[in-house]
């Protein structure tokens, strides 16, 4: 008799995710027709294909990680174009917002290959290793915060 998966998406006494394909009559615990060509390439001989749950859920972080990246690249847009020129200092809003852009950037290329390792990592029965998003993101906010923060001070000072 087959353990059923509990609704934590585990076989009751197992630590192992529920694999979508395990307990089929293909005998490699794939199953072809349900192979997602936009996914990346099909699993190689020693992976599996995960549970859709993890799947999903790696696509949510993924996606997550593409509107904050596409927010950090408006906003870096927006305070380019939009902000007014701090007095006395005519660059200043391009040492904010180029930061801001180029973050973006980096944000949803580095999002998308933690995604495709996580994917992987899934597929192989592997631990998903931390992500390093969030200590970037930080960091840079962080400093460009100081920046804006020197800008209008600087600012301030040659007004007077």
């Amino acid at each position: 008799m087959r353990s059923e998966p509990s609704r934590h998406g585990r076989e009751e006494g197992s630590d192992c995710p529920v694999r979508a394909g395990d307990g089929r009559a293909g005998g490699d615990g794939t199953d072809p027709s349900r192979h997602d060509d936009s996914a990346g390439p099909a699993p190689a001989a020693d992976e599996t294909e995960p549970d859709a749950r993890f799947t999903f859920a790696n696509e949510r972080t993924f996606l997550a990680w593409s509107r904050t990246a596409l927010a950090l690249v408006t906003a870096g847009l927006a305070i380019v174009q939009l902000l007014p020129p701090f007095p006395g200092v005519p660059w200043g809003r391009r040492i904010i917002g180029t930061p801001l852009i180029l973050l973006g950037s980096a944000v949803v290329v580095i999002s998308y290959l933690e995604w495709a390792g996580k994917q992987r990592a899934l597929r192989r029965g592997e631990p998903v290793g931390r992500s390093r998003l969030p200590w970037i993101l930080a960091v840079t906010i962080a400093v460009i915060g100081l920046i804006a923060v020197a800008l209008t001070l600087l600012s301030g000072v040659k007004l007077h």
